[in-house]
């Protein structure tokens, strides 16, 4: 569960600790399930237009999540070669 109002996730019963931006990430991909992203769009849309940084950021974030979110049984964050990620749900 993403709880978007208090920047809660629980997982598995016991509640994850993450950081504002791995919790704004996981949030933007659950509310956008199955859909395709770029780094540049992960990039605009979470980090916002103004951010100096550069797509790696998203790979470290998405790695962060993948390690501390292991084992979902129906959803995976799921890598689009030359692409970006997608957050699937089966």
């Amino acid at each position: 569960m993403v709880d978007s109002n208090s920047y809660n996730v629980i997982y598995k019963g016991e509640e994850v600790k993450m950081p504002p931006k791995e919790f704004e990430l996981l949030h933007y991909f659950a509310s956008n399930k199955n859909r395709v992203f770029t780094r540049e769009q992960l990039l605009c849309e979470v980090w916002g237009y103004d951010y100096p940084g550069d797509s790696r950021t998203v790979d470290v974030h998405v790695k962060r999540l993948r390690e501390k979110l292991q084992g979902g049984s129906n959803w995976s964050i799921e890598t689009v070669w030359g692409v970006g990620y997608k957050f699937e749900v089966k």
